[in-house]
């Protein structure tokens, strides 16, 4: 049995996750000359992609957008066949770019790091994994997503008797539907995308709808050769634009409210809408997201739709439109006939926030009436602990043996998201404070957040330095930006797993920086020019 405190290997660095992140975090610090050694609980390559192999699973970004901008024949060598490509596809094109980076070499799989402790006489972290080793590194580096910590928190879930899959780890050879009593817990983004692919296949679908989401048609055409050369020969202009853009997509806000009549508006927004992508959310009028009066209008817009292909139902409006929330500031999905698959005679939709999900037991779900439904198949689409989880549930240590958990369990606080005061040598991504998940392209953000990682330690080792912490008053400072920036606009009013409102006793904050993907890109780069005066370098 290895001592817990004998390195079994040394290296430059230790990057947890292979996912969009991680693959390119390993690259670049590979590039620069370093040793590198990768972990992830996963079989393969793929993060996110990987884990969530779900019935539906796609892209609700762009696939041309969805891609790495740093190579221009590794992102002209690989073509997509619709506009947003499902999960098979997905998951090989990060296994192309692995393959084409020979990256799989540094990687190892179905390995979870379990804890990471700083060590401050040698400034190295000891980095332990289920497996046994423990690594010695300079850096720990976190590629860990926002959305990698499942919630597993509905109560009898142990008991069911028939086959319960969690979204965020369904089986790769799927279940089998057909003829079954199946229900879904959770109607998010996942839970659309599950409900309209298996609803014509299984015998009775019954939906636990928890909290109602306001959701947009996704149009998703297969491309002609014709449309994938035009979408190549777009590089440079992609790649010039899409990292500067308000949310990291190649569409950006382009119209002022106060500059248009009611009749303009109403314009705008039907030819937005028909669209049949995320532009209403993140390219109509951003005033949405500041202004009350503009969100209702275009919140009661976008409920008229979903009203009108629920047609009218009383429960199933009253069950699946919001009303207390406006749009954009929750998540926003795609769907494709979600709505209509509400009017199938096997489909019955249970509202539970008039009569919440008790528990699980053998036979199904329990409500708080009393009320089962019996079930064979229970899926559950229940969300994450957004933002923080992925590193809470490892034992990471800074300075005097201080808990990150414990930390962010009384108050969630990053340096711009990249690192965390009295964590020297700990950089991350996807982290609370920095562009992800909300109102961000996530492939945008993250190869901007490597980046900047990549280009600090480089500027370290240049100068002859081999520590970077964030100072106590760098980290002030930018939490107070951020609380400002998200405190003027209206998502900050709401309660959802942007807020971490989705898990019990989490302090309260906007996990997301949402002052702007461009805007956070200059503000990283400024900090790198002037010498990083946020933070301490030893």
């Amino acid at each position: 049995m290895n001592d817990p405190t004998t390195p079994t290997r040394t290296v430059d660095a230790v990057v947890l996750g292979a996912g969009v992140a991680g693959l390119y975090q390993l690259h670049q610090l590979r590039e620069q000359g370093l040793t590198v050694q990768a972990f992830d609980a996963a079989g393969d390559v793929g993060g996110t992609w990987w884990w969530n192999r779900y019935p539906g699973a796609r892209f609700d970004s762009e696939g041309y957008i969805y891609q790495y901008l740093f190579d221009e024949k590794l992102y002209k060598d690989w073509s997509w066949s619709q506009k947003f490509p499902g999960q098979p596809e997905i998951e090989s094109w990060l296994h192309y770019v692995t393959d084409r980076l020979d990256l799989r070499r540094d990687i190892r799989f179905d390995t979870r790091i379990t804890a990471a402790h700083f060590d401050e006489d040698r400034d190295r972290w000891l980095v332990h994994t289920d497996r046994g080793d423990v690594v010695d590194c300079q850096f720990f580096v976190s590629c860990a997503g926002m959305l990698s910590a499942p919630l597993h928190n509905i109560e009898g879930a142990q008991d069911f008797a028939g086959q319960l899959a969690y979204s965020s780890s369904y089986p790769a050879e799927g279940l089998d539907l057909a003829g079954k009593r199946v229900g879904v817990i959770g109607v998010g983004a996942t839970g659309i995308q599950i409900i309209q692919t298996i609803a014509p296949e299984v015998e009775h679908l019954t939906v636990f709808a928890r909290g109602p989401q306001y959701a947009l048609p996704m149009k998703n055409p297969s491309y002609s050769t014709e449309d994938k050369e035009r979408y190549h020969a777009r590089f440079d202009e992609l790649r010039e634009t899409i990292p500067y853009t308000f949310t990291g997509f190649e569409y950006d806000f382009e119209h002022v409210w106060g500059d248009n009549t009611p009749e303009q508006r109403r314009a705008i927004l039907e030819e937005i809408y028909a669209d049949g992508s995320l532009k209403l959310w993140l390219a109509s009028f951003g005033e949405m997201f500041f202004d009350q009066e503009v969100s209702d209008e275009i919140s009661e817009f976008v409920r008229e739709k979903m009203r009108a292909r629920l047609r009218h139902d009383p429960h199933l409006v009253e069950t699946l439109v919001p009303t207390d929330y406006g749009f954009g500031t929750h998540r926003v999905p795609l769907e494709n006939g979600y709505f209509e698959v509400y009017h199938r005679e096997n489909v019955d939709l249970v509202n539970c926030r008039e009569n919440a999900v008790a528990r699980i037991r053998s036979e199904g779900v329990e409500l708080t009436d009393g009320t089962v439904h019996e079930l064979d198949v229970l899926i559950l689409a229940t969300g994450f602990d957004a933002g923080t989880g992925s590193l809470t549930r490892i034992d990471v240590r800074g300075r005097d043996g201080r808990s990150l958990a414990e930390e962010w369990g009384r108050d969630i606080r990053t340096t711009m998201g990249l690192a965390k005061h009295g964590y020297p040598n700990l950089l991350t991504t996807a982290t609370p404070l920095a562009p992800s998940a909300a109102l961000c392209n996530m492939t945008t953000c993250l190869q901007q957040q490597t980046e900047w990682i990549t280009e600090a330690i480089a500027a370290l080792r240049a100068e002859g330095k081999s520590v970077i912490e964030p100072t106590a008053e760098g980290e002030d400072a930018w939490v107070a930006h951020h609380e400002e920036t998200a405190g003027a606009t209206l998502v900050a009013n709401t309660t959802s797993w942007y807020l971490g409102s989705n898990v019990p006793g989490k302090p309260r904050r906007v996990l997301s920086y949402i002052g702007g993907v461009g805007t956070y890109r200059q503000k990283c780069a400024d900090e790198a020019a002037h010498g990083y005066p946020a933070f301490t370098r030893t």
